[in-house]
């Protein structure tokens, strides 16, 4: 297998990767999960996937003699084949967001990082904006502090009475078993709206490793920042690419009330009334 050969030595697992009728072995590492395959499907058919529209992978199922949804948490262990086919029609119901399946991520919203972090300020007004519209509408809010002993905690801006759980982590993605845990006890979980800092690094380890999970991931465009905009712009395209649902704080809290006649849409308007500051999103890189 010459791609096999290509990349050197290494736990290799043979894999044949199959789009709009072509065909093509490849290998990746043991362990690979959604996202290295979808880049790997991304470098040998680029040219032909059309990124805007909605794909879905699947597997070749032996048991069964015919390919089947990839299943949730699939990560490469043997030699296998995929494939990625084109959905034909939109889901509608894809990127919908409802207050019972939807948990919220604040990603190391910390004191230390004030000073580094591009716009940090607009991104604390909007992620307290997003943290008040979970206590109305009865989200479940998880916080993450990184290495909070050197890097302070939760700045005090940031209101997270009620919040379900506040963790320390070394690890950059929030993913964390403890965490899993938690999203497992909230019935009914499939999205999660994900904001804070820094956008290129854990904010992006934390979506790619909630897709591989088989969640629905929205990152909140203007609640979430880094040191450098171009990490910062570069990191959402890329994000973006992958099926990650990349929205604003605005379209977030209406999403989640979805009609004027809802019992709490003037407690959000409230919070909405004033435009959201851009933080930084018109300025050129």
């Amino acid at each position: 297998m010459a791609d096999a050969h290509a990349h050197g030595g290494g736990n290799l697992v043979p894999v044949l990767l199959s789009f709009s009728g072509f065909s093509r072995p490849s290998a990746v590492p043991a362990g690979s999960g959604y996202e290295v395959l979808i880049q790997k499907f991304l470098s040998i058919y680029g040219a032909q996937i059309d990124v805007h529209r909605k794909f879905l992978m699947q597997l070749f199922s032996e048991e069964w003699g015919q390919y089947i949804d990839l299943p949730k948490g699939f990560t490469v262990a043997d030699k296998c084949r995929l494939r990625l086919v084109p959905l034909q029609t939109e889901i509608t119901a894809l990127g919908n967001l409802s207050p019972a399946t939807t948990v919220f991520f604040c990603c190391d919203m910390q004191e230390r990082f004030r000073p580094a972090i591009k716009y940090f300020g607009d991104i604390i007004s909007v992620g307290q904006r997003l943290l008040q519209g979970a206590r109305i509408l009865g989200i479940p809010v998880i916080v993450s502090e990184q290495y909070p002993k050197g890097l302070g905690s939760t700045v005090q801006e940031m209101d997270l009475t009620g919040a379900k759980m506040v963790f320390p982590k070394t690890k950059f993605s929030m993913v964390l078993p403890e965490v899993e845990a938690t999203l497992a006890e909230i019935p009914g979980a499939r999205s999660v709206v994900l904001f804070g800092v820094e956008t290129h690094v854990c904010i992006q380890q934390t979506a790619l490793d909630l897709i591989g999970r088989g969640f629905e991931v929205h990152i909140v465009a203007d609640a979430t920042s880094s040191r450098s905009m171009m990490d910062r712009m570069f990191s959402l395209e890329r994000l973006a690419r992958t099926g990650i649902i990349i929205t604003t704080s605005e379209s977030v809290l209406l999403q989640l009330v979805a009609d004027k006649e809802h019992p709490k849409f003037k407690e959000i308007q409230n919070i909405i009334k004033a435009s959201a500051p851009e933080s930084g999103l018109l300025s050129k890189v």
